[in-house]
């Protein structure tokens, strides 16, 4: 098995040269060629100066030059930063400032909706550019076009071992600004061998990749095809629909969604003959509602469904395999390939079954951290429960802030994030449970539960829904709903309409916003 993030294309060119890599608006690239473009980018970065584990942002949208410049700047012995497209300049400055970017590959238009900020930038020094014109004001910059430096230098590139960092993502976060979560080589090949185990990856796969490749779920549709010899078709869509079309006229084998990408897909009218050549889908980033889940196995009777639980922090942790959904309903499953899974109380004793408790994901999939941010790394990375008190060296785990339980056959439910969790009247309650009825209802596209300050609740629990396709905004059936399946104090205090919610840039709903955006609401009953 590779070892090096980098060496996963290459050695899927070196066994299969010819085979498909990457799929984009129709034109189509070959291992052979991908190889040789990670090879020569690498190269071009090592003749600009940079030094051995550096940082290169990207900021491009999916593109071919987007997934070279990610694996040509792990080849040189540098560390890849993803940016995601949708961020705004200020957003990215703080990315580049944050985490010391010594190289910035972008296209001209965006370089120049950055030139204010690049000037706030004191330790970028290299402007790569995509495509177009290469002149740019930015003071202090050497700017250089990407036919450039892609020339076919011959520079030697650093030398890596697999615990050596590679790359840092951005982790959106619920408050303050986002921090970066750092990644050894092994950290992500791991992550790609594991997926591609339980997936049952092949080199006759073909996956559609729509989601920002900054966001760690998004990247590993390139990693784990590159591992398996696979091809990789790269989409920034629009519609939910147009994503349908894709996926039938390249015949996708796999699609990897979050929550709310899939109930919009889930409204839609699916070709007949996707579930064909789909043979999988897969769900991250938070628990897929029931009602979707049901709608989609309705339209694709034969494609399997794996839903999964993840952290950036640790990639990947748990999947459920697709026979046991009806069997072990709102389970997110057991612990990926290499990776362990333990649920814990406060003091790091094991919980019994069905007890709740946080948690805690040990094994290689483990991140180096947070990038430069000692205490938010020590509050997240902490010893490994159950380790001998003789054992010097201790080995660190993630502990998640994740509340979950286990049941006697080991398989986990996720209850809620410290951080999302919604005080009322003295009660926890978690925001997934309260969507789970309202999506269940059927009249509602989009739905988001957030707690809202009260004046005698503590919180009180707010819907902000999006009415569903041929519905209109209703509230009293929505309620009368919540009130016919849940216990009083887990009944909406109220139900906010909008034509659509906030994400934040990984696609997940931005409950922090949508909580700050109604912080007022009640304030009119305070005493």
């Amino acid at each position: 098995m590779s070892q090096l993030l980098f060496e996963l294309p290459l050695r899927s060119a070196e066994r299969s040269p010819d085979a498909l890599a990457v799929i984009h608006r129709g034109a189509k690239l070959e291992y052979r060629e991908l190889a040789l473009q990670i090879e020569k980018l690498a190269a071009g970065v090592i003749e600009l100066g940079l030094h051995k584990l550096e940082r290169v942002a990207i900021f491009l949208p999916k593109q071919v030059e987007t997934v070279v410049a990610m694996f040509g700047t792990a080849r040189a012995g540098c560390t890849f930063v993803p940016v995601n497209p949708l961020l705004k300049p200020m957003q990215v400055a703080h990315i580049l400032r944050d985490c010391n970017v010594r190289a910035l590959i972008t296209s001209p238009e965006r370089a120049a909706s950055l030139e204010a900020e690049l000037l706030d930038c004191p330790d970028l020094r290299h402007l790569i550019l995509v495509g177009g014109n290469v002149e740019t004001k930015s003071a202090g910059l050497a700017t250089h076009a990407w036919t450039q430096v892609t020339s076919g230098s011959t520079a030697t590139r650093h030398r890596a071992i697999d615990g050596d960092m590679v790359s840092i993502f951005y982790t959106s976060g619920s408050t303050g600004k986002p921090k970066g979560v750092v990644l050894s080589h092994k950290n992500m090949v791991t992550g790609a061998h594991s997926v591609a185990q339980y997936l049952g990856n092949t080199p006759a796969d073909k996956l559609l990749a729509v989601l920002p490749f900054s966001f760690d779920y998004g990247f590993s549709q390139l990693s784990t095809a590159f591992h398996s010899g696979a091809s990789v078709v790269l989409m920034d869509y629009l519609f939910p629909r147009d994503i349908l079309g894709l996926l039938a006229k390249e015949r996708v084998t796999g699609l990897a969604g979050v929550p709310p990408l899939w109930s919009q897909l889930a409204d839609l009218a699916w070709p007949t003959t996707i579930t064909d050549h789909l043979r999988y889908i897969t769900n991250s980033g938070g628990a897929m509602p029931g009602a979707t889940l049901k709608r989609l196995r309705e339209a694709l009777p034969k494609t399997r469904v794996f839903l999964m639980y993840g952290l950036t922090e640790a990639f990947r942790s748990t999947y459920l395999p697709p026979d046991e959904i009806d069997n072990r309903p709102g389970s997110m499953g057991k612990a990926i390939p290499n990776a362990e899974i333990v649920v814990v109380r406060p003091d790091g004793s094991p919980c019994a079954p069905n007890e709740p408790g946080e948690l805690v994901h040990r094994g290689s999939l483990v991140s180096l951290g947070y990038w430069n941010d000692t205490v938010k790394t020590a509050e997240r990375f902490k010893p490994a429960p159950g380790q001998p008190k003789e054992l010097v060296l201790t080995e660190m785990a993630v502990w998640s802030g994740d509340t979950v339980r286990m049941d006697e056959d080991g398989f986990l439910y996720f209850i809620g994030r410290r951080d999302e969790m919604i005080k009322t009247s003295g009660y926890r309650v978690s925001p997934s449970e309260v969507e789970e009825v309202v999506f269940s209802t059927g009249l509602v596209a989009d739905a988001a539960a957030v707690g809202v300050s009260h004046p005698t609740l503590g919180q009180a629990i707010v819907i902000v829904a999006a009415p569903a396709p041929g519905h209109e905004a209703n509230t009293a059936p929505l309620l009368d709903a919540c009130k016919k399946q849940l216990p009083l104090f887990m009944v909406p205090h109220h139900i906010e309409w909008r034509e659509s919610l906030p994400r934040n840039p990984n696609g997940k709903y931005d409950r922090s916003r949508l909580a700050s955006e109604l912080s007022d609401l009640f304030k009119a009953t305070s005493p």
